[in-house]
C-alpha cells in the first residue's frame, strides 16, 4: 500500500507522467509538469526513496527515469480487481444481449 501512498501525491503524478517519454533532467521536468523546481527536486527524492524513479549522474546534470517494478507491483494488485470487474462485465453484456434477443 505504500506504492499508493506515494503516488496519491498529484504532484508525484505529473511527475511521473511527465517521465513517461523517458529520461529527463530537473528543468525539463520543472516545465512539462508545472511544478517549481524545489518541488519537483522534493518529490523526485521521495519517489527514488520508492523506487519509482532512478536517477544517472552525467558530469553535472542527474537524468531521472522510471523504473518498471513498482508499476507492475501495482499491475499484479490490480489483476485480480480486474477480473472481478470484467466478469460482472461480462455477465452484464450477456443480460444485456438476452434482452435485446427478447425484445425482437
Amino acid at each position: 500500500m505504500e506504492i499508493f501512498e506515494t503516488l496519491a501525491d498529484p504532484s508525484r503524478r505529473r511527475i511521473v507522467e511527465a517521465l513517461r517519454g523517458g529520461e529527463r533532467q530537473v528543468n525539463d521536468i520543472v516545465a512539462q509538469a508545472g511544478i517549481a523546481q524545489s518541488g519537483v527536486s522534493r518529490h523526485l527524492k521521495i519517489l527514488q526513496a520508492a523506487g519509482f524513479v532512478s536517477v544517472r549522474p552525467e558530469g553535472q546534470k542527474r537524468f531521472y527515469a522510471l523504473e518498471p517494478d513498482p508499476f507492475r507491483e501495482i499491475d499484479a494488485w490490480l489483476a485480480d480487481y480486474r477480473k472481478l470487474w470484467e466478469a460482472r462485465l461480462d455477465r452484464f453484456g450477456a443480460a444485456l444481449e438476452k434482452r435485446k434477443d427478447s425484445e425482437k
